[in-house]
């Protein structure tokens, strides 16, 4: 065996308590958001149909979360879909599902900081907007929110290689306080004078067509719930059974669901509507609430959006630098990724690496990083693809011989099938012409030039990677060869 190999084995301790991984799934889907796109989602379906459509949503990553909960059981090493991947499909496979990973967790923590910025363009503008640089695709650039953003990524970073359970124990007391905010918001809303049901009137946007602003909702699943898949990425890292992972899933999604339609609620019943679009305010769940509440109100507001800012920022530290931990370790990117900090235990190159290249993104503005966000939702499907493929593959028929506990099950086969068939569905809302959610021109162009670099970075890599074999690679991300019933799969 290669002593590169033998050196990508070390394991990362289990620190990780279970309500503090729910913490990391639902502060990493529930980000800014949920706080300030409600007016953005109304306009396209309607306050019942952006109500509807996440609902669906919501629901549908629960079927995709039952192969998750399977093989994060079966398989409790740090990679997720990536890991899935490589013992369904392979390491050719395996490397396009990390590749597309890589860029949506690396844009969401570059995006996350961006909206802290946003935020503060509305709390202390005099700061944010503060030394004006250039245009990017009509969004001004100013130095202050460069500023904002760059500090925030570092905080987080320095946070998160310093240790995995301080950034989780943190992580679970920010959900807390963004779930009291918001159910302060819902019910101050709902109490006050200008909180009205009538207000929710038309239920539907009049100028779209019910069920495409309900599917236009829905598409944008993938990245409303993304959070949970951290779960598998950290299941190395549990220090209970990973047998629990399908229940942190679905009630990390649960309780994600519930904070995306408490605040479509509050945001459509402060006021009436149409009239509140049509003039076309800057965030107007901000002036919806101000308005029923009061200064209060904004206050709530501004820590539940900061808190979900924040946990995003830190969820997707933790998924991104262990996708590129688990690539380093199958030596398709440099075996550096594969080490962890010696003293903290932590995936340090892979956080510093997702730190150097969000660094980037604050001088673009946050148009064009919404251009690679969206693109990046493509990948999102993808890995959701692989990993109910994988799943279906091993779960049994009822009435056969189990593999592995609870592989015998139709009900768990059809559902694994039923999330290919979900993932295939969003693919389809994304990229077929006409859809009411199908990418922006320069979203394509952005996955287009990925593609290519990931095409070339493979191409430049393969001979490395064709001196180590499966059983190598197996040892290195899974800890041990994969089991004779995987092989004969």
């Amino acid at each position: 065996m290669h002593a590169t190999t033998e050196a990508t084995t070390t394991r990362l301790n289990k620190t990780l308590k279970p309500h503090w991984v729910w913490a990391i799934a639902l502060g990493s889907a529930v980000g800014w958001g949920a706080f300030i796109l409600p007016a953005d989602w109304m306009g396209t379906a309607g306050p019942l149909g952006a109500l509807i459509g996440m609902t669906i949503g919501g629901a549908l990553m629960i079927v995709v979360g039952v192969s998750y909960g399977f093989l994060a059981r079966t398989f409790p090493v740090s990679g997720g879909a990536f890991a899935y991947t490589l013992v369904g499909f392979g390491r050719l496979h395996a490397y396009i599902c990390a590749w597309f990973m890589t860029l949506g967790y690396v844009s969401i923590v570059a995006l996350n900081a961006s909206a802290l910025a946003v935020l503060a363009r509305q709390v202390v503008p005099q700061v944010a907007e503060m030394g004006y640089l250039y245009t990017v695709a009509g969004w001004d650039v100013y130095l202050g929110e460069v500023l904002i953003s760059t500090a925030a990524l570092i905080i987080f970073a320095a946070l998160n290689v310093r240790g995995s359970g301080n950034s989780a124990r943190l992580q679970f007391y920010m959900c807390v306080l963004m779930i009291a905010a918001v159910l302060a918001i819902v019910i101050g809303v709902l109490a006050s004078p200008q909180g009205r049901v009538s207000n929710i009137d038309p239920l539907f946007n009049p100028e779209t067509p019910a069920l495409a602003g309900v599917l236009a909702i829905v598409a944008i699943a993938p990245w409303a719930f993304i959070g949970f898949d951290n779960i598998p990425q950290t299941a190395e890292e549990f220090s209970f059974s990973a047998s629990k992972a399908f229940k942190l899933i679905v009630w990390s999604l649960v309780a994600a669901t519930g904070l995306y339609l408490a605040m479509i609620l509050a945001t459509a019943a402060g006021a009436p509507w149409q009239a509140e679009l049509a003039k076309q305010p800057v965030w107007l769940t901000a002036d919806v609430v101000t308005a029923a509440i009061g200064p209060i109100g904004l206050v709530l507001l501004c820590v539940a959006a900061f808190m979900g800012i924040a946990t995003g920022l830190n969820g997707f530290y933790m998924a991104g630098s262990r996708v590129l931990l688990a690539m380093g370790r199958a030596q398709m990117i440099p075996s550096s990724f594969a080490k962890v900090h010696p003293k903290h235990g932590t995936p340090s190159t892979g956080i510093w690496f997702v730190l150097i290249v969000c660094l980037v993104a604050p001088w673009f503005g946050r148009t064009a990083l919404n251009w690679i966000v969206d693109m990046a939702s493509i990948g999102f499907t993808f890995a959701f693809a692989y990993t109910c493929l994988c799943a279906f593959r091993m779960f049994q028929w009822s009435g056969t011989k189990e593999a592995v506990p609870g592989s015998a099950s139709t009900t768990r086969k059809l559902l694994a099938g039923a999330g290919v068939v979900v993932a295939i569905v969003f693919t389809i809302l994304l990229l077929a012409p006409g859809s009411p959610a199908q990418l922006s021109v320069p979203s394509f162009i952005a996955m287009g030039a990925w593609i290519l670099i990931g095409v070339v970075f493979y191409l430049l890599r393969r001979r490395h990677s064709s001196s180590v074999t499966d059983d190598e690679v197996d040892i290195a991300v899974l800890g041990s060869v994969r089991p004779e019933w995987v092989r004969s799969l």
